[in-house]
């Protein structure tokens, strides 16, 4: 007999949008598993939904991150979605090497350790519910262009974009249980932002962002943008030319 209580993992829940969406779940009386590098956040969101949240420190950068997480999903009984919602990158002109080693690090290595042994998981095993397995994260509207101020983050995003696509035709080849939803948000007021010396346009907040993010997680989505507008904005920004593109002065 299966468990129906629904179970979602969330990777990246100490702040922002992870934190929001593990909250929103967790008031829906899900099982939510939390894991980020910072243990007091994920202690207080817990104590918040004490039936409902549990909690493991995990840095995604570490070597043996993809097996912390199995286990992590192991001592919940399994998983019905995973939300890889961890990430960083900075306005970065200067290119120091510091800021973009750690952008790598945590949106491409970090990324592609828990995503594939999420994936392996769901294409091994049955989730609690019965149900279709489903991987989503998190990624950018910025992988769409590459823009010369966040050109790492931009490149990770983009290496995001890709990894999901081919993915989601891996699982087809395989003909595993499994979709995959990759969730492609505009500018959100999060600590990632310096919002406080720069005006970010279309900048939505993350109340907002969060109840269409969990939107596109509940009608399995292929590819979200969050929201309408960023949409049509990177419809348009594919019709651009290169040699248009990289004369484009943008300073946000």
């Amino acid at each position: 007999m299966t468990n129906k209580r629904l179970t979602i993992v969330i990777v990246g829940a100490s702040s922002g949008l992870g934190r929001a969406v593990a909250t929103e779940y967790a008031s829906r009386g899900w099982l939510v598993g939390v894991c980020a590098r910072r243990e007091q956040p994920l202690a207080e969101l817990a104590s918040r939904f004490p039936e409902n949240i549990r909690y493991r420190t995990l840095d995604v950068t570490a070597p043996d991150s993809g097996q912390q997480f199995i286990d992590f999903v192991t001592s919940l009984g399994g998983m019905d979605i995973v939300l890889y919602a961890a990430g960083c990158g900075w306005n970065n002109p200067e290119l120091d090497e510091a800021n973009d080693e750690r952008t790598v690090q945590t949106n491409v290595v970090g990324f592609t350790r828990v995503v594939n042994a999420a994936f392996k998981w769901f294409a091994n095993n049955v989730t609690p519910s019965g149900n279709t397995g489903h991987l989503c994260a998190i990624t950018s509207i910025a992988g769409t262009k590459g823009i010369g101020i966040s050109a790492t983050y931009s490149a990770t995003k983009r290496y995001q974009n890709t990894y999901l696509e081919s993915l989601s035709q891996l699982a087809s080849v395989k003909k595993a249980n499994l979709t995959i939803t990759d969730i492609r948000p505009g500018f959100i007021d999060t600590d990632l932002l310096d919002t406080s010396s720069h005006k970010y346009p279309m900048l939505m907040s993350v109340p907002y962002a969060c109840k269409r993010i969990v939107r596109a997680i509940d009608k399995h989505r292929h590819v979200a943008y969050i929201d309408w507008r960023w949409n049509i904005v990177t419809k348009l920004w594919s019709f651009i030319p290169r040699c248009l593109w990289t004369r484009l002065k943008l300073s946000i």
